[in-house]
């Protein structure tokens, strides 16, 4: 397994870890811990990718394990954040359903032998829910916190549903028998 690939594999390991400290509430700054820890494993989505591509070591499991990856770490925050009631459930409903269709979509495609690479939008979603994330696990209380709070939760549902419909629309042919 080459360092990209590790760099993944670090990323699902960290994510019972994250939940655990966000939920367990057991160590004193928990907030401050879970986000580090997001931000330790947020960074290695970056990395891996980096390295991979710098490296020649792409791989198909790389292709595969990364943005599976991506999507369990950024759903797990986001399914902690409605228990700690720190999210509407709403919200998360469509970053998810956008997660689920996305992947559809490209299950449906690579059952025709075509590749759907990310795209600009896809990484502006991620990279908008990733800074919401550390956002609102650092738990912000200066003047404003509240309106930077809701315009990066608002910015990642458009993100998400904007997304979602450029990567159908640009590939509806995958839906053609």
């Amino acid at each position: 397994m080459n360092l990209p690939n590790k760099l993944t594999m670090l990323r699902i390991i960290a994510i019972p870890f994250f939940a655990a400290v966000l939920l367990g509430n057991f160590l004193p700054y928990s907030n401050l811990i879970a986000a580090a820890i997001f931000a330790l494993a947020a960074f290695t989505d970056w990395l891996d990718g980096y390295l991979a591509r710098k490296m020649n070591l792409v791989t198909n499991f790389g292709k595969f394990a990364d943005p599976l990856a991506d999507k369990l770490l950024v759903a797990a925050a986001l399914i902690c954040f409605v228990e700690l009631k720190s999210l509407a459930a709403w919200v998360v409903i469509i970053m998810i359903s956008r997660e689920f269709i996305v992947t559809g979509l490209r299950l449906l495609a690579a059952d025709k032998n075509i590749v759907l690479a990310a795209d600009f939008s896809g990484k502006l979603k991620t990279a908008t829910q990733m800074v919401m994330i550390i956002f609102i696990l650092l738990d912000f209380s200066f003047f404003g916190a509240d309106i930077v709070k809701n315009v990066l939760v608002i910015a990642s549902v458009v993100f998400s549903l904007y997304s979602c419909c450029e990567y159908i629309v640009k590939n509806r042919k995958v839906f053609s028998a």
